[in-house]
């Protein structure tokens, strides 16, 4: 993937590159070949690309693509970061068979659960953009008990510090155990939300992240996403 930022409207080979399909040269014969369509008609050499067109690479080349890929499941466990910021443990001081790999999105330190990493630059805009509403599921474990008024505030919205957090879906799990999914992600969005209607957070799990689920994967563990799962996610955010 190119590291110097797209700027549209855009040669086609180097959308492609950029987007982590293949170098340009290669790009040039994916297009030679007729795997590419943009709006939906075959592109040719020297096209050019605007950001609102819809750019379709045959599944051919998509499969052959993640097989140049990685992508992982990993539990982060409490106490690790998202990143190397502030000397604190992190991903990649963890698990150093896994540098190289980017996490996709945040996860608080004293949060733990699900984080999906890869080398594929293509899925960071199509998973994190705001205007991407894919879901995230979250367990949380909160003081005291829990009142229908408060499932109800969550699945409507709740003001934090001036914005109003867009419709969640959330369920109750046991007395002071919820389920909430959110299509947003901000900054320590849950605790806040929670805090804001008398709550506190004691524990907070991401167990799913769009098709993606954690399941039974142990705390530090990590698996390969491959196969159906793999390309489910991929079609369903564009891919």
């Amino acid at each position: 993937m190119e590291s110097e930022p797209l700027t549209y409207p855009a040669r086609i080979n180097r959308y492609l590159a950029h987007k982590g399909f293949s170098t340009r040269r290669g790009a040039d014969e994916l297009i030679t070949k007729g795997f590419v369509k943009i709006n939906g008609v075959v592109a040719k050499l020297g096209d050019k690309v605007k950001e609102e067109d819809i750019v379709i690479v045959a599944e051919k080349v998509l499969a052959e693509t993640a097989l140049r890929h990685r992508y992982l499941a990993y539990h982060k466990p409490c106490g690790v970061s998202t990143d190397a910021q502030h000397n604190s443990l992190s991903i990649a001081s963890e698990l150093p068979a896994l540098r190289g790999l980017f996490p996709l999105g945040r996860l608080d330190k004293d949060s733990h659960g699900l984080i999906v990493l890869t080398n594929d630059g293509r899925l960071t805009e199509r998973l994190l953009h705001p205007s991407r509403a894919h879901e995230k599921e979250y367990l949380v474990h909160v003081d005291k008990p829990i009142k229908d008024s408060f499932i109800n505030h969550l699945e409507r919205g709740v003001l934090i510090e001036g914005y109003k957090t867009k419709p969640a879906k959330a369920r109750r799990a046991g007395e002071t155990i919820f389920y909430i999914t959110l299509v947003e992600g901000k900054r320590h969005q849950i605790r806040r939300m929670c805090t804001a209607l008398g709550y506190q957070v004691l524990d907070l799990n991401r167990v799913r992240i769009m098709n993606i689920k954690l399941d039974d994967l142990k705390e530090g563990a990590y698996r390969p996403i491959e196969g159906k799962e793999l390309m489910t996610l991929l079609k369903d955010i564009g891919l």
